[in-house]
């Protein structure tokens, strides 16, 4: 794919030209964000569970002790946005809120046996969807893809502190 010819095939149409975002990432990143989201929405649905509770169990689970701030900042989510997923698994039994023992005006969220066993099941409905895109990678140009996304994050965000 040429810089200056880069197109795009939707299914149904003749391919776009991407003119002047020929070389931009921001609308292919909506693109895919926009589809994985629908198709995440609907797998989602039966759990009953709000959007984004997934990647707030599953950073939970592997992050004990961390505030909720790096939490709704790596998940992508705003603070209040976050409480509400939070406060929504801790009514279901999913999410437990402790008081940390170094911090006793910090809580530190823990998932439950029940969490676990929800997360481990809503993945694997959401894992569904990513499918077609492991498929079409490479497990070494799937690492690498997440390793850039991983990258440009970072970059936005160091940017982000810089102009602050």
């Amino acid at each position: 794919m040429g810089s200056r010819g880069a197109l795009l095939a939707i299914e149904g149409s003749g391919p776009l030209d991407w003119g002047i975002l020929a070389n931009s990432i921001g609308p292919r990143l909506r693109l895919l964000r926009n589809m994985l989201n629908a198709r995440s929405i609907a797998v989602s649905e039966p759990f009953g569970l709000p959007t984004g509770a997934l990647t707030v169990m599953a950073l939970i689970a592997r992050n004990p002790g961390h505030s909720q701030v790096e939490l709704a900042a790596n998940a992508g989510i705003t603070g209040p946005g976050l409480v509400g997923i939070v406060d929504d698994l801790e009514r279901r039994g999913l999410v437990q809120r402790t008081r940390s023992t170094v911090d006793r005006r910090r809580n530190m969220l823990v998932l439950s046996a029940q969490g676990e066993q929800a997360m481990t099941a809503l993945f694997a409905e959401v894992r569904q969807i990513e499918e077609p895109i492991r498929q079409e990678l490479t497990p070494e140009e799937l690492a690498q893809f997440i390793t850039f996304i991983e990258r440009a994050n970072a970059a936005l965000l160091r940017a982000g502190a810089k102009t602050n």
